[in-house]
Order: structure tokens, then sequence, then C-alpha cells
């Protein structure tokens, strides 16, 4: 019979299966001990919430209706999470061709042929058939180990795809925030300017009729002109955040947005902080690169087993005749079995630096592991300390813009009855407009906090829609 595509017999590919992935020359993975102490500073105020953050959907953590629509719409259109939508659909196609690897391909093909034969005659061959061309007998598990690293990479870029919706989602909650900042010292800095003008106003009266000095005029065009660069700043940081915001969404933002808050209406809850042994279950970023390390470890089987002999089988099974109308009826049948293996002797170190390669892999994954493993307790470190201190800073500094307020009504009423001078009150009006904003910068940041908070403990992961 002349050569076909190939085809194993039901016995060929029993044997081939049973034969294959016999045993594994990876190491035996353990989960490297985490390098952080056992606890979290003491600094975190008590909640009154036993529920994990990781397990509160960020649909119950956020109050504010048109915070929420945003986020829905960041989660459809964010192009940075579609990338990692589409990088998991990329490693589940690498797996499934590694998959496919450990089981014999096979195929179908129908030839002809024709020679020329003694006296002038023409000899023709037709053939059809089925067969399996170079399978790998997998007795030293290179194959399936290959196979459990691509698995491997898999999980992690699915554990990439969740740690970067619960990074969307906390980033569009404090773009948002800021820009309820941004309006509320919007707000107050054209209060501000008003006032100043108001007061400019009266002082070039004053100053026209020779009662005040061309001291007190020019300080009082130094306020109003300082409050104008305040506002020109503001406006600026105003239309970022909002370019920011329409980055994050994916999009313009809808005219069909639901009424939100203002800054000062926001409340969020405090969070427990749990251990930092939690965070190996609930922070994705972790179990990413856990998985990446249970793939440098696969590869380090893949790589032992160079050192091994490779045994590929190769078998065809069909008919031949040389008539086409008998190739199905009457043809001959016929098969072939041909194994081949391959012992590597002079490679001059190629299978040394793999292995040698497949190890440093391994060792730099474990590196990596555990600096997340420390990255991420400090981020929760770093949130409880705010969580501790954010609530009491907005609490004095609220203090400091009442007291500064009623300074400035003092300084006002002794200013109109000649008890003092005109640069008191000036003082007064700058003191009190910059505790203003250092309040509403303080409650930003308090709520901020919270947020950061619920994303660095696994906050904000929740299974989309089917």
């Amino acid at each position: 019979m002349t050569k076909m595509t190939l085809r194993t017999t039901p016995l060929m590919l029993t044997m081939a299966l049973a034969l294959s992935g016999c045993m594994s020359l990876a190491p035996k993975y353990e989960r490297p001990a985490a390098p952080v102490a056992a606890a979290f500073p003491a600094m975190a105020t008590s909640s009154v919430s036993n529920e994990a953050a990781a397990q509160i959907e960020w649909q119950r953590f956020f109050a504010d209706a048109r915070l929420k629509q945003l986020i829905d719409l960041a989660l459809v259109n964010n192009r940075d999470l579609r990338v990692a939508i589409l990088n998991i659909e990329q490693a589940r196609a690498q797996f499934q061709i590694r998959r496919a690897d450990q089981l014999p391909t096979i195929a179908a093909a129908i030839s002809g042929n024709r020679a020329p034969g003694p006296n002038d005659s023409t000899t023709s061959t037709y053939s059809a058939g089925f067969g399996v061309s170079a399978f790998e007998l997998d007795f030293f598990g290179r194959v399936r180990n290959l196979s459990e690293a691509a698995l491997a990479q898999f999980l992690a870029t699915e554990e990439a795809r969740k740690s970067t919706q619960i990074s969307l989602v906390a980033s569009v909650a404090n773009t948002y925030l800021a820009v309820l900042a941004d309006d509320e010292l919007l707000d107050l800095t054209r209060q501000t300017l008003g006032a100043r003008e108001e007061s400019l106003k009266l002082t070039q009266l004053k100053y026209d009729n020779g009662v005040v000095s061309n001291l007190d005029l020019q300080q009082a065009l130094s306020l109003v002109d300082t409050a104008r660069v305040v506002l020109a700043q503001q406006q600026r940081q105003r239309a970022q955040d909002a370019n920011l915001l329409v980055l994050l969404v994916g999009g313009p933002l809808p005219d069909t947005l639901a009424a939100g808050n203002t800054l000062a209406q926001t409340a969020l809850s405090e969070l427990p902080a749990g251990l930092p042994s939690d965070l190996l279950s609930v922070r994705p970023d972790i179990r990413a690169a856990e998985q990446q390390l249970i793939g440098a470890n696969a590869n380090i089987g893949a790589a032992r087993a160079n050192f091994f002999p490779r045994i590929s089988l190769t078998g065809t099974a069909g008919s031949a005749s040389s008539e086409l109308s008998g190739l199905f009826k009457g043809g001959s049948f016929g098969w072939t079995f041909a194994p081949q293996a391959v012992l590597p002797i002079f490679d001059y170190g190629r299978n040394v630096a793999t292995l040698g390669s497949a190890r440093a892999g391994r060792d730099i994954a474990v590196a990596q592991y555990e600096r997340s493993i420390q990255v991420a307790f400090r981020e929760v470190s770093d949130a409880l300390a705010g969580q501790a201190t954010f609530a009491e800073q907005l609490r004095a500094q609220r203090s400091v813009a009442a007291a500064e307020a009623e300074r400035f009504k003092l300084s006002d009423l002794r200013y109109r009855s000649g008890a003092s001078s005109y640069l008191d009150l000036l003082d007064a009006q700058r003191s009190l407009f910059n505790a203003q904003q250092a309040s509403v910068q303080a409650n930003l940041q308090r709520l901020q906090n919270q947020v950061t908070l619920y994303r660095v403990l696994g906050g904000g992961w929740t299974e989309p829609a089917r």
C-alpha cells in the first residue's frame, strides 16, 4: 500500500492512551509560607459588621444610585477590563491546545497516483485511510506538565481579570468622589470670591472717600485675585477629574444618570480587617501569583523530561486499489505501526540550560508570590491606619473651620466698630477659606480611604450576569 494519511486502529489508540502520561517529574508543589506578620498593626477601629469585605458586593457597599450606574457602565465599556477578558479567552485557547497534545490527532485522506509501467503501460494506485502521526507517548510527563503549566497560566489570567475589575470599581468610585469634592470646592470658592468682590467694592468706596489707605485697597485686590487663581485651578481639576471618569467609564456619561449625593451626604461603612492569611484566598492578585508559581513548577517537570527518551508513534490503517471504483469495495486492507524513540546524547548543554532556566523561573515566581503577599499586607495596613485616623482628622478639621468662621465673624464686627485693623479681617478671611477647603479635602481622603480598604481586602468582585 502506498503512503496514506494516518489512522490508529482501536487497539493502537487504546495502547497509546494507556501508556501516555504514566509519571511526572515535576517537584511536589508546596505553597510557600506567607512572609508577613500573623496580624495587622493594631490601629484599626472596631467594626460592628463581621462580614468580610470580599463578601460584600459593590452594589451593597455603595449606596449612591448615580455611582452604581457609573460602575455598571464601566464594567461593560472599560477597555482595560475588555482586554483582561480577551486575555482570558487567549489563555483558554492556549490551554486547550496544550491539552489536545495529550491525545492523538486523527486524520483521513484519499490519494491517487499514476506512474508509467512496463511496455508503455500506466499503473494507477488509489488509497484511502486514517492514521495518527508522531503522537508522543508521554511516559515521563513532559506533555502533561506543559498542559498543567498552560492551565495555571489560564487560571492566573482569570484571577488577573478579577483583580482588574476590583481595581476598576475602586477607581470609578474614588474618581467620582473626587468630582464631588471638586464641586464642593468650586461652590466654596465662588462664594468666597463673591464675598471678597463685595468687600473690594466697599474698600474701593472707602479709599475713594479717603477712609482707608492704598495698602488696604491693595490687600483687598490681592485677596480677590487669589480667589480667582484658586477658582481657575479648581475648574481645571474638575475638568481633569471628569475626563478621567469618562475614561474609566469607557464613554461619554449619559444624560439619564440618576441624581447623586453630595460629598457631605456620602457615607461608607467601616470594614473588618480579618487576618493576613485571609488575603491568600480573597485577593485575586495573590491567587494569580500562586498560579504562576504552579505553572513554573510544572515547567521544571517538562524540562526534566527532556533528559529521557521521547517516544512517538506513527500508525496508519486503510485500503488501496488499482481502480478508484474498487477503493471502498474490494481494495486490499493494510496497516503500519511505527514507534520511534529519540534519546539526546550530545546537545551541548541545551537540556541542562533549559532545566536551569525552569528552576530559575520557579524561584522568580516564588519571590513574586511572596512579594504580592507583602504588598497586600502593606496596602491593608496603610488603609487600616487611615481608617483609624481620618475620622478624627475630619472631626478636628471641621472644628477648626467652625472656629475660623466664628473668628471671621468677630473680626468683621471689630473692624466695623473700629476696634480692629483691616489686616486682621483679611487674615481671618484667608484662614477661614483655607480651613473650609481643608475640611472638604479631609472628608474626601476619609471616603477614598474606605474605598481603598474595600479594594485591598478583596471587595468589588462579583460574577458577571449570565
